[in-house]
């Protein structure tokens, strides 16, 4: 699928397609077109694997954001043989940012929430973005409570900028809303499945991210603060979001070796946005995968699992100081 937004380091690949589409659409192409034909098949699927596998993180941060990139909805879609949409928070109203529902994967039934930014400017002014209020994350809450009752497992999945920073989301209690949710789901007795899409911003990300099995997706990130975010406190401007990018070392292959993930879910060549069908098909069978795999754990010994997980998550060194340590 050819994206509607091109990236800068995408235009070598679109122009060889372009050239490619105009060969194709030859009528009654001879021996030598056919020929070039297949050479520049090659040729583009060469130069999309060269370019997506050398990204850097501030270009991995491009196609995380990427406009035509699936979102949860769209996994919903493709992912789900059924899906039953449950909304509010029984307290304020319903949070458009976030979707929860109970669906079903070939034979598993699941409880669904994913964080969805929307696809036009109306859905994105509702969803705002991704950026979900406190009501989201008590709603996701709820769901996820009546999930346990009826012991369904829950799959998350992640996609925000963070939570959204208004002054009414404050004086609803946002940081509160999500501590809340970082303690009751890390005692909810069912599995808990958590994948990052595409954005995993800062406590917006981890209100939903507290599970059994953390993946990240090959082209989205998982930070503490997004690099426009750090660039502005540490460098004053946003000019030095690149710079920002390189230093937080969020990108899947730095959270895999910090082991803040346990997986880096592959995507299709040329990222997601190329190819919603076929990084929907990858990333069902992660989640069956790990279903099942859970599955087997006793109640005791998935707590206890999960405990020990984000007890010993992460890396860090000491050094000393004049001496000290």
């Amino acid at each position: 699928m050819k994206p509607q937004y091109v990236l800068p380091f995408e235009r070598p690949i679109v122009e060889l397609e372009d050239q490619l589409a105009k060969l194709e659409s030859q009528q009654g192409p001879t021996p030598t077109t056919l020929e070039s034909i297949r050479n520049m098949r090659v040729e583009i699927a060469k130069l999309k694997r060269d370019v997506f596998e050398n990204l850097n993180p501030w270009e991995t941060v491009q196609v995380a954001r990427h406009q035509d990139r699936p979102q949860a909805r769209d996994y919903i879609e493709l992912i789900c043989d059924e899906f039953i949409e449950l909304h509010g928070d029984r307290a304020f109203g319903d949070d458009r940012a976030i979707n929860a529902g109970f669906a079903k994967i070939d034979d598993c039934k699941v409880l669904f929430i994913g964080q969805h930014k929307g696809r036009n400017l109306k859905e994105r002014n509702e969803c705002l973005y991704g950026c979900a209020h406190p009501e989201g994350y008590r709603k996701a809450l709820l769901k996820m409570q009546l999930a346990a009752k009826f012991n369904l497992p829950i799959v998350c999945l992640i996609d925000t900028p963070g939570a959204y920073p208004g002054i009414g989301a404050e004086e609803r209690g946002q940081a509160y809303a999500i501590a809340v949710n970082l303690r009751e789901m890390s005692q909810l007795p069912v599995p808990i499945v958590c994948i990052v899409i595409g954005e995993g911003g800062s406590g917006g990300a981890l209100g939903l991210g507290i599970g059994d099995y953390v993946g990240i997706l090959q082209f989205a990130y998982y930070s503490v603060i997004s690099p426009e975010g750090c660039a502005g406190i540490m460098w004053k401007s946003v000019e030095f979001a690149s710079k920002a990018a390189h230093a937080l070392k969020f990108t899947g292959r730095d959270l895999l070796k910090f082991g803040v993930v346990d997986e880096v879910i592959p995507e299709p060549l040329g990222a997601a946005h190329r190819d919603h069908r076929a990084m929907a098909s990858t990333l069902k069978a992660t989640i069956v995968r790990n279903l099942r795999s859970l599955e087997t754990l006793s109640t005791e010994a998935l707590l206890e699992r999960r405990y020990q997980k984000f007890r010993t998550i992460g890396e860090f060194e000491e050094t000393l100081v004049n001496g000290a340590g």
